[in-house]
C-alpha cells in the first residue's frame, strides 16, 4: 500500500511541474511589449528577439491589398516602419489611411514588422464625441 501511495505522490508530482512548465512557456511565448514605433527602433537590437505590439497611424496612400500579405506603413511621432500582415482573421473595417492600429508580431531584420493581428479604429469617428452639450 505505502508503495502505490509513493508512486502516486511521485506521478503526482510530476503531472504539476510539467503544467506549470507548459504555463510559463506559454504565458512568455503570449507576452508582448507595447510600443510605438520610434520607440521600437530605440530598442536597438533587442526589439528582434521579442513579441511587439506597435502603435503608429496608418500612412495615407501605403495600403496594398491587392497582394498577399498585405502591406501598409505606420508612423508615428517621425518614423515610419513597412508591415507586412501575415495573419488570417480579416482587415478590420476601421482599417483605413490615417487611421490609428495597433500591430501584433515580430519585427524582421531587415527592418518590416511582420504581424499576425491587427486593431484599427479610425481617429475621426471619435474626435468630439461626448462633447456637445457641455454640463
Amino acid at each position: 500500500m505505502k508503495k502505490a501511495k509513493t508512486k502516486f505522490l511521485i506521478g503526482s508530482l510530476i503531472i504539476t511541474v510539467t503544467l506549470v512548465a507548459l504555463a510559463a512557456t506559454g504565458f512568455q511565448e503570449s507576452k508582448a511589449y507595447y510600443l510605438h514605433v520610434d520607440e521600437v527602433y530605440a530598442m536597438g537590437n533587442d526589439a528582434f528577439n521579442k513579441r511587439l505590439k506597435v502603435r503608429g497611424d496608418v500612412v495615407e496612400g501605403s495600403i496594398q491589398t491587392d497582394t498577399r500579405p498585405i502591406t501598409f506603413t505606420i508612423e508615428l511621432n517621425g518614423a515610419t516602419m513597412p508591415v507586412r500582415y501575415i495573419g488570417t482573421a480579416p482587415i478590420p473595417d476601421t482599417f483605413k489611411d490615417g487611421s490609428q492600429a495597433v500591430v501584433e508580431g515580430k519585427l524582421l531584420t531587415n527592418g518590416t514588422f511582420e504581424a499576425d493581428h491587427i486593431q484599427a479604429k479610425c481617429a475621426s469617428k471619435y474626435e468630439g464625441e461626448g462633447m456637445e452639450g457641455g454640463a
